[in-house]
């Protein structure tokens, strides 16, 4: 097709000399036959051969003329052709040449300096590309790190502190047996609470060894094998129901997924219970997720708020725009309500053009 408009040109412009020719040698023949400088032929023969021969000459002359015209833009234009091809593919280093100081000359310098804005441009994504990668390697191993110091300190807060407690009441046991054996097993069942209080810590730090976030899982895929998994390990009922047909995009899965994980957390840490729930429903254009458990309950106050992680769930909750509430007392359990507002990504493309 672009040979076909490249040989059209030049046909054109060899029509064109031929027209313009046979112009000039009609103009030409009439000026002279005016002012005598053509002398009448008496002839007819003479005259088809003076006749053709000057057509021949005018039809040569035309079309050699417009050939030669058309060849030098045509072969400016295939360089400059060539050239944008080439950057078409990818290599925006190769230079147009020198095209002359016409107007054909001015665009490919102008065209020079778009292709070499294009490569700086180029050059400009690709170093930031990289940043972008060595950000996202840093913020990973930065996230590391930081959860690693978070569970050195929930072991020596709480499991190191357990054992310690452990270790002083069985030696003080060895010390009471055969002068008090009341005391001696008093001693004893403290020591099976507090064994079984370090194994809940153990488990709920455990349950933060796992992913992070959902690695390639919706958030019901997730969910259910967190709960099969802890079933195993804990004598806790754990009911979990989804509604189906809800979709969400990824960043609300994942916030969604560490609050649950969270929850799940305190309630092995904490709670002392034997049953736990955890529902999630979707009404209308709202996600709303219920998770209560039946254990000892606790008042709600700033410090218990900061131990138990409630404010890092709230942090969670904000940055999804949705709320959360604690619904819980000494004795009575702990609920947690959860309203999310449900924004899909079609829906915020059509905000977005709106």
């Amino acid at each position: 097709m672009n040979d076909r408009k490249t040989s059209n040109m030049v046909t054109r412009n060899m029509g064109e000399g031929i027209l313009l020719s046979l112009v000039v040698g009609a103009v030409f023949l009439y000026m002279a036959n005016t002012y005598g400088y053509i002398k009448p032929i008496s002839e007819w023969r003479a005259g088809v051969q003076f006749g053709a021969a000057l057509l021949f000459l005018l039809l040569g002359l035309g079309a050699t003329f417009g050939f030669y015209q058309s060849y030098r833009v045509k072969r400016r234009l295939e360089l400059m052709r060539e050239t944008l091809l080439m950057w078409e593919k990818g290599t925006p280093s190769r230079e147009l040449p020198e095209l002359g100081s016409d107007e054909i000359g001015r665009l490919g310098e102008q065209l020079g300096r778009i292709g070499r804005k294009w490569e700086e441009q180029v050059s400009s994504l690709q170093r930031l590309s990289t940043n972008n990668a060595q950000l996202a390697e840093q913020a990973r191993i930065s996230a590391i790190v930081e959860e690693r110091q978070r569970l050195a300190r929930e072991l020596h807060d709480a499991v190191s502190q357990q054992l310690f407690a452990i270790s002083m009441t069985a030696t003080a046991v060895g010390r009471t047996l055969e002068k008090d054996f009341a005391k001696a097993q008093r001693q004893v069942a403290l020591i099976e609470e507090m064994s079984a209080v370090a194994q809940s810590e153990m488990r709920a730090l455990l349950l933060h060894l796992r992913p992070v976030y959902l690695e390639g899982k919706n958030l019901e895929q997730g969910i259910r094998e967190l709960v099969n998994e802890l079933q195993v390990k804990v004598p806790m009922e754990i009911d979990f129901e989804m509604d189906s047909g809800i979709r969400l995009v990824k960043g609300v899965e994942n916030h969604l997924f560490r609050i649950i994980q969270e929850a799940m957390s305190n309630t092995l840490r904490h709670a002392k219970a034997t049953r736990m729930e955890i529902r999630i429903q979707q009404r209308s254009e709202l996600l709303r997720v219920m998770i209560r458990d039946n254990g000892v309950g606790f008042e709600l106050d700033d410090k218990k708020q900061a131990s138990y992680g409630l404010s890092t769930m709230q942090e969670r909750i904000n940055e999804i725009g949705g709320a959360i509430q604690y619904i819980t007392a000494p004795g009575k359990g702990t609920r947690i309500e959860i309203s999310v507002p449900v924004m899909n990504e079609e829906s915020g493309r059509n905000e977005s053009d709106g």
